[in-house]
């Protein structure tokens, strides 16, 4: 659940220098916008000297090897074995098998150009046995290969996990849990050990290495869904509960007042000794983001099952207005092409949190899913590129504004297990072919590349398209025995 990063001064004086960041992870409206206000200019050389631009995976979602070199069992290999609970009941087991191919991955980061790569660690390949056993020696060797090999690339890295949750209705039906109540719990027990960490590695570690340490956050951004004041208020309870839940306690030592006001009692108290241990107990802030969604006030007005609930902070979230979508739709039902909801939720963190130093760790397109998908489909990733070339636009236009954004990581390398969805989500920059495993690279590794390199083509889009026509022929031959 970590990363480590050279100081912010030496990156700027140093281009290639180490960059490694120790991150603990707690688990264009395009209908509205035309195509001309993507800002197809947008190059490297615009964003701050020694700005990060990287790619992430996560342990489960790509290395396979679910049982090898001592292993142990996760969350994710028992609860994808579990009939019904994964499309097509597929699993983990294989993924992208980066546990044999890690040398071959590395390269292909290299190759982009990239100088900062954000993985997770699988605590079940370092811990087997919780803290009941010993720690695995293999597991730590596999990490240490990745670390050495990244270094000798002269590219930084991040670390972080996840791990899936219980629930209960109306929010879903599983085997156990109170999705009432456990959250708050997990959430004060997980902000509890993130402090703990940082407390040990600025007592015994900092001094010698000059690492930061950070914490992620996944949220949306958020429109009002009507013009009214208690729907405005409603996009703000959105807010505090997506990020100020996370991020209040280690920079204020409290919980935020919008959630308090709402669960009262319910919510956890911190000690004098815990807030005197969390408050303050980050250097940076990572934000894991990918749409914008309406949000509808709960308290005043009848709403769906579960959002009148005081854990879904009596907002309901929606996107549609009029039976009209916020932006292009995705892959994934709530993830919505609104580059506008990056630039509005960069200037929310910057205002609530005194411009501390972030960092976009996860932002990525999948394409909506067709029956009828062909290789030729998944290569020609125009829409995932203006995706980029949109948010990214977004971004600069915070920066511009003076946001101290440092760093921005596309979800994802490869495409991997995306959950619940099996495989048939594809947000990477390569293909992989399952029968093969063979890593293919889409249209948006070269469009990545030549943004990287500063070498961007003036028309780049109709230029990677006559490319792309020109070879899609030899693709097709290759793979067209294989299942996409």
């Amino acid at each position: 659940m970590s990363a480590i990063t050279n100081h912010w001064n030496k990156m700027k004086m140093l281009q290639r220098q180490l960059r490694a960041v120790l991150i603990l992870f707690c688990c264009v409206q395009f209908h509205v916008q035309s195509c001309d206000e993507i800002e197809d200019v947008i190059s490297r050389s615009q964003f701050p000297e020694g700005f990060l631009f990287g790619t992430g995976t996560s342990s489960y979602q790509i290395e396979g090897a679910y049982f090898e070199d001592g292993k142990g069992l996760s969350n994710w290999d028992a609860f994808s074995h579990t009939p019904g609970k994964i499309k097509k009941d597929e699993n983990g087991d294989i993924a992208d098998d980066h546990y044999h191919r890690y040398l071959e991955d590395i390269e292909l980061m290299s190759s982009l150009g990239v100088n900062v790569y954000r993985f997770s660690i699988s605590w079940a390949r370092i811990l087997p046995r919780g803290i009941y056993g010993d720690i695995n020696p293999s597991g730590i060797m596999f990490y240490n290969k990745i670390i050495d090999n990244l270094l000798l690339r002269d590219f930084g890295y991040m670390e972080g996990t996840y791990a899936p949750g219980h629930c209960s209705p109306p929010f879903g039906n599983c085997n156990t849990g109170n999705s009432d109540v456990e959250p708050l719990i997990v959430m004060h027990n997980m902000l509890l050990s993130h402090a703990k960490a940082v407390e040990l590695y600025r007592k015994h570690f900092q001094a010698k290495q000059g690492g930061t340490i950070g914490i992620v956050a996944f949220s949306f951004m958020y429109d009002p869904l009507r013009d009214e004041e208690c729907d405005r208020q409603a996009v703000s309870r959105g807010l505090a509960f997506d990020i100020a839940w996370v991020l209040d306690p280690l920079v204020f030592g409290e919980y935020p007042p919008e959630m308090r006001s709402i669960l009262g009692s319910k919510m956890p108290v911190f000690s004098p000794v815990e807030k005197s241990l969390i408050k303050g107990s980050l250097d940076f802030i990572g934000i894991n983001h990918y749409g914008t969604l309406y949000a509808k006030d709960c308290s005043l007005s009848t709403c769906s099952l579960g959002a009148d609930h005081p854990i879904a902070g009596f907002l309901e979230r929606t996107a549609t207005r009029d039976g009209i979508p916020i932006g292009d739709p995705t892959g994934v039902p709530d993830f919505f092409v609104v580059p506008r909801g990056m630039e509005k939720l960069v200037e929310y963190i910057k205002i609530r949190y005194r411009n501390m130093p972030m960092y976009i760790t996860e932002n990525g397109y999948s394409q909506p899913p067709k029956p009828d998908v062909t290789i030729h489909d998944l290569l020609q990733d125009f829409k995932r590129i203006d995706y980029h070339k949109a948010y990214l636009a977004a971004l600069l236009r915070s920066i511009r504004k003076g946001a101290d954004v440092r760093g921005y990581m596309i979800w994802s390398l490869l495409d991997n297990f995306e959950w619940t969805s099996g495989y048939d989500i594809r947000f990477g920059l390569y293909y992989v072919d399952r029968g093969t495993l063979e890593r293919i690279p889409k249209l948006s590794v070269q469009w990545f590349s030549s943004f990287l390199n500063n070498s961007s083509h003036p028309n780049i889009t109709e230029h990677l398209s006559k490319q792309h026509i020109e070879s899609k022929d030899k693709y097709v031959c290759v793979h067209q025995c294989h299942h996409i």
